[in-house]
């Protein structure tokens, strides 16, 4: 059967023929998804919703989302190619003596265990999100900037409840939010008097709600070259970090063609080099491609052993092809090479029987346009540009984005990340749309939500809701759900494997929805190990 051919088709009768809703979210936060729907709701299409939640995320998702951090956007109009907006961090320009730099270590508390972060102004690499909500904007947008920031200025202005995830990461991170007097008067009660935000407590960001303002009636050269740049310049030049107003002013969001690949007669779009994400997500599915995951059955021990060994696969092919030394055009070549390919399918099929800061947004529209965004602020640097509320990121920090060692990178080049906003265009006509948080397991949370929705034939609430594995370090990681028996025989394949009692943020959060023209539905699906949830956006009529 000629799948390409009857995708096509189905294309063109989804471009004809609008679905009657308005569209479908998915987020980590419900009024990062009401925010969202209120422009679907307004006349706005699947960009203007999905950029309006993301400035929302910023006040709602405040340790996972800001205007000083950075990420992706994978958009597919409904009339043309997609394109993956890459704006996420680049390094400075010119490195200040590591000597010289304002550069500390904080930990932080998951409860069994701490992980140890690096923070202050020599750990902030240069902001992406202003310069691709703004680039996405004027080549997608359908509504004026002030409607979509809309929705993000009056949660600032007048408070939004912190939900239960939100408080359990600012409790995570309390060594990062309160490492400066003013990041703790972001995250704490009484302007940084009081005890850190709980649950069911209100978050207000007056300040943001102004610079949101701001920004929006001067667009982003005040962020790149105007006042906020000046602020963000000075701090760093006085205090010890890397930025100068020239790494602001030369920064530009890069507009790149999707990595696609054919899956099962399946289109799969996600983000290419140089993050890794999409390829390694990608080198994963050719691995499994060869094999009949259904006949194995979802949970069994050789279901298990079989993606705990592609997973291991994959993090030593990664290893291998010396992803981030390589120039990007090479990348996806050198790991998606036939013969490397080859290889490791071999090994795999001969064998015998940490929560970093991001957050993810789906939306898909009634006119069939799709995006997929992913970004993230690192856990935040404790370095809030003054006056503004927007605190920085702390990706130079990052020990899985300085491959090479902390102050040994190479200046002026955009940063690698794992994180994959990811489009499947069914055989079938379908669309989905969907990414997750998570660190190094996003790409494995993606990759089983696929093999899910592709392989088992689950529907996407099912497909996301599933249980999961997660290879890391010679560990199997386990999750809660699947028969104790299964487990137990995977323990005697693998040894050591460890067992989560729960669903757990630790096996990441994929938000995705999906429209299937054929039926005039949409559905979606928030992963609620990460807070997530959806929203269907009916006609005008609908009252949804």
């Amino acid at each position: 059967m000629d799948h390409a051919h009857d995708r096509d088709d189905t294309l063109e009768a989804r471009r004809e023929r609008p679905m009657t809703a308005k569209g479908a979210i998915a987020a980590g936060n419900p009024d990062t998804a009401r925010a969202a729907a209120e422009i679907l709701q307004a006349g706005g299409n699947a960009f203007d919703a999905v950029l309006a939640a993301l400035c929302a995320a910023c006040v709602t998702e405040p340790v996972l989302a800001s205007l000083g951090g950075g990420g992706f956007l994978l958009a597919r109009p409904a009339d043309g190619a997609a394109v993956l907006y890459d704006f996420f961090t680049q390094t400075p320009l010119r490195p200040r003596p590591a000597g010289d730099t304002d550069f500390y270590a904080r930990l932080a508390d998951f409860g069994a265990a701490r992980q140890e972060f690096h923070i202050g102004l020599g750990s902030v690499a240069t902001p992406g999100v202003v310069a691709g909500l703004f680039a996405a904007h004027r080549d997608l947008g359908s509504l004026p900037m002030r409607d979509i920031v809309a929705p993000a200025v009056a949660y600032a202005r007048d408070g939004v409840r912190v939900e239960a995830l939100q408080a359990f990461i600012i409790a995570i991170v309390e060594a990062i939010v309160t490492a400066t007097p003013a990041a703790r008067a972001m995250f704490s009660r009484d302007g940084g008097n009081g005890a850190l935000l709980g649950e069911g407590d209100t978050l207000r960001m007056p300040a943001l709600a102004d610079a949101l303002s701001a920004l929006a009636d001067e667009g982003e050269a005040l962020f790149y070259e105007g006042d906020i740049a000046k602020r963000i310049a000075r701090d760093c030049r006085e205090g010890g970090g890397h930025l100068g107003a020239d790494d602001l002013a030369a920064y530009e969001v890069i507009r790149r063609a999707p990595l696609t690949r054919d899956y099962r007669g399946n289109r799969l779009l996600t983000n290419p080099p140089p993050s890794s994400g999409g390829v390694l997500i990608a080198f994963a599915l050719d691995l499994l491609g060869r094999s009949d995951l259904a006949g194995l059955g979802f949970g069994a021990a050789r279901h298990l052993d079989l993606l705990a060994r592609v997973m291991a696969e994959t993090n030593r092919a990664r290893i291998e092809a010396r992803i981030h030394d390589l120039p990007a055009d090479e990348v996806a070549d050198r790991l998606l090479d036939p013969g490397l390919l080859a290889r490791y399918a071999d090994e795999v099929h001969g064998q015998p029987a940490s929560a970093r800061g991001t957050t993810h947004i789906s939306v898909i529209d009634g006119e069939g346009n799709a995006a997929a965004l992913s970004v993230s602020n690192g856990e935040g640097s404790a370095c809030v540009v003054p006056g503004t509320g927007i605190m920085l990121n702390n990706m130079l920090g990052e020990e899985d984005v300085n491959p090479h060692g902390f102050h040994n990178w190479p200046p002026g080049r955009r940063i690698s990340s794992m994180m994959a906003p990811t489009l499947i265009e069914g055989a079938d006509g379908r669309t989905v749309a969907l990414g997750s948080g998570g660190s190094n397991r996003i790409r494995t949370a993606i990759l089983q939500v696929l093999v899910n929705l592709l392989d088992f034939g689950m529907d996407l609430s099912h497909a996301i809701e599933a249980p999961r594995v997660h290879f890391e370090g010679g560990v199997t990681n386990v999750e809660h759900g699947f028969d104790a028996r299964e487990v137990a025989a995977l323990t005697g394949m693998r040894g050591d494997v460890k067992t989560w009692p729960d669903r757990n943020m630790f096996f990441g959060g994929v938000h995705a929805v999906t429209a299937d023209p054929a039926t005039d539905k949409f559905a979606g699906a928030g992963d609620r190990r990460r807070g997530g949830v959806s929203a269907i956006v009916g006609d005008a009529t609908s009252g949804d």
